[in-house]
């Protein structure tokens, strides 16, 4: 098993990792980021080199910041604003059309 998911084995909720590094939350934005925060902490961890080398310590000291700077995107946007998931992004080149438009494309009566 890998370092990171020996040392996160177990966790269920959002809570149970800011908890575990000691990260104060506000349970707010926890309750409407919880999914956008873990996969941002996911993407940091993927962009951090080394981490499958570091002792258990080494790996706390090195993941908290990450996890707190996860949370932190998402304390003064919005998961649209973040675009975290792939939805998110997607729906950002979505173009919107009238009705007017619509209308124009039906056949004539």
């Amino acid at each position: 098993m890998n370092p990171l998911a020996e040392l996160f084995d177990g966790f269920s909720s959002a809570e149970e990792f800011l908890q575990f590094f000691s990260i104060a939350y506000r349970q707010e934005v926890v309750n409407v980021n919880r999914l956008h925060i873990l996969q941002r902490f996911h993407q940091y961890l993927r962009q951090t080199p080394g981490l499958d080398a570091m002792d258990e310590t080494a790996l706390r000291a090195a993941c908290k910041p990450l996890l707190t700077r996860a949370y932190a995107d998402f304390v003064g946007s919005s998961a649209i604003k973040e675009k975290v998931f792939k939805v998110f992004r997607d729906a950002e080149g979505a173009k919107t059309v009238s009705v007017e438009q619509l209308r124009a494309q039906l056949p004539s009566r």
